[in-house]
């Protein structure tokens, strides 16, 4: 019985777009060049207007014992389409070729309605999903693309309101069946809606009624909700799409897929194999960007190596700054995966997270050259500073605090829950993945732990300086608050051979 009614439902949409609409169009043009020409004062007169006011006209004053319900697909959210958050859960949640499957049926689902629309979504995002990895999308990844996408003025409105209601788009039967069941005869107070019939239809039962305005949100910026007004902070999030998957965005990503594996492939065997001049031109020719500001501060004349004390953003922190310097380092890392080990240009080093032993390491390393250490534990993906952990400090004088972020516009090279080998190769897959490396100047001796400081205090001002130098927020948040938020785990990995 589908398919019938599938080709019933394409053929209508056909004829509607080949008869009524095309004469629909030709109808306006001759309205448009004939009577309004000759009227131009009646033509402005005639634009449409709606039967509830703006939502720009709402106040926000004695607001705290009032009850507000609105759609969050359309008046919450600056758009109104749905699509982006079940392809985040298909590819996020899922695998790339569920997304892939949801992105083919898009020209299917254009023609169905809104119903059977929404249940073939649901099908083939859900269908056989863990309950786990749902949950997962859920807490890790779409928290930031909401916020990113909320409706500055529906968002005051909504923020102004004692007791708030916020449902997704349904059916009209169960818009109206939850509304009498949670409210009883009492009408809520404040109804904020987009433009479709039935948001209209359920913010008539209000004692008042908002609409969101889309064109005026299209002509202005100022519906877009800036960082510091978000709910809470921003500061960490999962999965690896660093843009929202539209259908045309997502369609992009998947014929970008080809040519940005064997860009990765590329890139990877440049920065292996090649000498730093040569990997730097070859490198930029692909498409990566480096940006070096100020520079190596020099060295004093003790023996021993410099501490490089650097920003947690991706894995490939330390390669890109040897790369800067172009000389060879050697760095300390938590947790990392054999394969990152295999394929790393320069020397890495595991630490336990035992502190003595890791301090005795450190020493050694620092006493045979240069090293890098990233005090964060964990990277950060947002303009935030985790709590820098403050062995480092009681190492070495010689500390160089180097600033460094990253930008990608498809791929985040970093994961909580996913697999941490692939982490360099999605941050290469990006067309343009950039890094910007700032050295500061070395940290005084008398603001060390030789200068009478302690080390808590050293690190505490390494943090300020390199949030600042990057115009950051520094926050006392740790590697554990972020696995546990993300993963749900302490982000631990337990030597098995250990149990053998």
């Amino acid at each position: 019985m589908v398919v019938p009614i599938v080709l019933l439902k394409l053929a209508n949409w056909l004829l509607y777009r080949l008869l009524a609409n095309s004469c629909f169009r030709a109808a306006r043009k001759i309205r448009n060049y004939g009577f309004f020409f000759r009227n131009p004062s009646f033509r402005s007169s005639q634009q449409p207007t709606s039967i509830f006011p703006s939502v720009t006209k709402c106040s926000l004053e004695c607001r705290d014992s009032q009850t507000l319900v609105c759609d969050i697909h359309g008046s919450l959210l600056r758009t109104e389409s749905f699509f982006p958050y079940f392809m985040l859960v298909a590819f996020e949640g899922g695998s790339i070729f569920r997304a892939l499957l949801l992105l083919l049926l898009c020209p299917l689902l254009w023609v169905l309605d809104y119903e059977f629309k929404l249940r073939v979504m649901v099908f083939v995002t859900f269908c056989g999903l863990r309950v786990k990895d749902m949950e997962s999308v859920g807490r890790a990844v779409l928290p930031k693309f909401f916020l990113e996408n909320l409706n500055l003025q529906a968002y005051n409105v909504l923020a102004s309101a004692g007791r708030r209601v916020v449902f997704t788009s349904v059916p009209r039967v169960m818009v109206e069946w939850a509304l009498k069941e949670f409210f009883g005869d009492n009408s809520p107070d404040i109804g904020l809606g987009g433009s479709s019939l039935h948001d209209h239809l359920f913010i008539s039962l209000c004692k008042e009624a908002y609409v969101v305005n889309k064109d005026e949100q299209k002509s202005t910026t100022s519906s877009v909700m800036p960082r510091e007004k978000y709910p809470k902070p921003l500061v960490f999030h999962d999965g690896r799409l660093a843009f929202l998957p539209t259908p045309f965005a997502t369609l992009t990503m998947f014929l970008w897929l080809p040519l940005g594996i064997s860009l990765a492939i590329f890139r990877l065997f440049v920065g292996i194999f090649l000498p730093y001049k040569m990997s730097l031109l070859l490198g930029g020719g692909s498409g990566v960007n480096i940006r070096v500001k100020g520079s190596d501060p020099s060295r004093s004349g003790r023996r021993g190596g410099v501490l490089y004390v650097c920003t947690h953003r991706t894995l490939l922190d330390p390669v890109f700054l040897s790369t800067a310097l172009e000389k060879r380092l050697t760095a300390v890392t938590y947790s990392l995966s054999r394969m990152s080990e295999v394929i790393a240009p320069i020397r890495t080093v595991r630490l336990t997270r035992d502190r003595q032993q890791d301090g005795g390491t450190m020493q050694k390393l620092l006493s045979e050259g240069d090293l890098v250490v990233c005090p964060e534990g964990t990277t950060c993906r947002e303009p935030y500073l985790l709590r820098f952990s403050s062995l480092f400090a009681e190492l070495a004088d010689d500390i160089v605090p180097v600033a460094m972020n990253t930008h990608v516009s498809m791929f985040y090279g970093t994961t909580a829950s996913g697999l941490k080998c692939l982490d360099p190769i999605f941050f290469l897959m990006n067309p343009s993945p950039s890094y910007h490396v700032q050295f500061l100047a070395k940290v005084p001796r008398h603001l060390t732990c030789a200068g009478g400081k302690s080390s808590h205090e050293v690190a505490n001002h390494i943090q300020k300086q390199l949030a600042d130098a990057l115009g950051f927020e520094c926050t006392a948040l740790t590697r554990r608050d972020k696995y546990l938020m993300l993963a749900g785990n302490e982000g631990v990995v337990h030597d098995k051979r250990k149990k053998l």
